[in-house]
């Protein structure tokens, strides 16, 4: 197989502790350059992981030695990136949300259908196997009648992007989006938005907690919670008419963690301590296997429509709230 050389749109901390780590690791990767609107961050990655730093992310794109880039913009700027990189005739693997409306969806998932090339969503979890294991022990549980999910942060300081509106910031563009693709990895893609609520900080503007509630055409209903106003839990749980299944630290676990599934089952109670799996690592190679191979680039950006879709039925649905000094919450003006 012949070496996917990358390029990196930006300088953001995922891309320093998580991806780049991965990518200049994968055998069949080179990272070419990464970019940054100034010199001294474009070198600075540049000199961490052994590639050219690039002064602008339109001078990366116009780099002719790149097939692909990966975008750990704020999630305002993907939709315009993400074009710009279609247009350039790059591959693109970007974080999560890849954009943030359906509309925008639309039209980045078109371009890159016409063009002939990847666009993928960076969600990592899902590549790894304590899915996989989940999934099997869902099958000794009977008829599943509901998915929980709850995924929370500490609060994030003043400085965050994710407190800025202008770039996408809020817990639903963040954190919200993981349960979210956990509800359609275990229970499929015919989920439909039946509510959901938001609370807002008032001093940053955008939402800090929030909640949804899911369904599926068969009646199977998701619970889903998050927020940065929590201390942290990445779980998730399967209940059937015959026992539950529940996988703590769903989302994140380091690549030596070996993560425990815990089933129940009328009176007994089990718990599988998991293999350890690099679910970063596995998502990049899925990455680079997917640019040759168009049954997995349409079936990427149907995975995009479909996830922008759920994000946007959310942000309808929600009953909107104001944070309030104490910790609680008060209806929003002129929102239901």
């Amino acid at each position: 197989m012949d070496r996917l050389r990358i390029g990196v749109l930006g300088c953001a901390d995922i891309a320093r502790r998580k991806l780049l780590p991965a990518l200049v690791t994968d055998p069949f990767v080179d990272v070419v350059a990464v970019a940054s609107r100034t010199a001294d961050r474009a070198h600075e990655f540049a000199g961490l992981f052994g590639c050219a730093p690039v002064v602008g992310y339109a001078a990366l794109l116009a780099r002719a030695d790149l097939d692909a880039v990966y975008v750990p913009l704020p999630p305002a700027l993907h939709a315009r990136w993400v074009r710009a990189a279609l247009e350039a005739g790059k591959h693109v693997l970007v974080e999560k949300p890849a954009v943030t409306t359906t509309a925008d969806a639309v039209t980045v998932t078109r371009l890159a259908e016409r063009r002939r090339l990847l666009l993928m969503e960076n969600f990592t979890f899902p590549h790894h196997g304590q899915h996989v294991a989940v999934k099997q022990a869902a099958g000794t549980i009977g008829r599943v009648a509901t998915f929980t999910c709850d995924f929370g942060i500490p609060p994030r300081p003043a400085s965050d992007t994710r407190n800025d509106p202008a770039l996408g910031g809020g817990t639903l563009n963040d954190v919200g989006v993981y349960p979210l693709r956990a509800a359609q990895l275990l229970l499929g893609a015919d989920l439909a938005v039946v509510g959901a609520t938001s609370t807002v900080d008032g001093e940053h503007g955008v939402d800090v907690t929030g909640s949804a509630l899911l369904r599926t055409a068969a009646g199977v209903t998701a619970h889903l919670s998050y927020g940065y106003r929590h201390s942290y839990r990445a779980t998730y749980s399967l209940w059937g008419d015959e026992g539950r299944v529940e996988l703590e630290n769903a989302f994140a676990p380091p690549p030596e963690r070996r993560t425990v599934l815990r089933v129940e089952r009328q009176d007994t109670v089990t718990e599988h301590t998991l293999a350890a799996d690099d679910q970063v690592r596995n998502a990049v190679a899925a990455f680079r296997r997917a640019v040759r191979d168009p049954e997995a680039r349409s079936a990427r950006r149907t995975e995009i429509l479909r996830q922008a879709a759920l994000l946007d039925a959310v942000r309808v649905a929600a009953q909107r709230f104001q944070a309030t000094v104490d910790g609680s919450a008060d209806p929003c003006q002129g929102h239901p």
